[in-house]
C-alpha cells in the first residue's frame, strides 16, 4: 500500500480572497504581515508556501485560524484495512 508521504502535496490559499474582501492591495498586505509585495502575489499564485509564522501573521490579520486560509490539497492514501 502506498504512504502518504508518497502522495503529491500541495498546499492551497485563499489569501487574495480575503485580501479582496477588505479592499487592499498586495501592498497594504504586504506591510500588514511584513514581508514584500512580491512574497504576497507569489503566495496568492501558490508559487511560494509560507512559513508557520507568516501563515500565524496572516491568520492575526485576517482575523481567523490559518485552517481557514490554508489547505493541504491531494490524494491521501488511506488504510482501508487495520488488523
Amino acid at each position: 500500500m502506498e504512504s502518504w508521504l508518497d502522495m503529491a502535496l500541495a498546499v492551497t490559499n485563499r489569501v487574495k480572497e480575503l485580501r479582496a474582501a477588505r479592499a487592499w492591495t498586495q501592498e497594504e498586505l504586504a506591510k500588514a504581515v511584513g514581508v514584500s509585495r512580491q512574497s504576497i502575489n507569489s503566495i496568492e499564485r501558490t508559487r511560494y508556501v509560507p512559513s508557520l509564522e507568516l501563515a500565524l501573521t496572516f491568520a492575526r490579520v485576517f482575523g481567523c485560524s490559518t485552517d481557514a486560509i490554508f489547505h493541504l490539497e491531494g490524494a491521501l492514501a488511506v488504510e482501508e484495512e487495520r488488523a
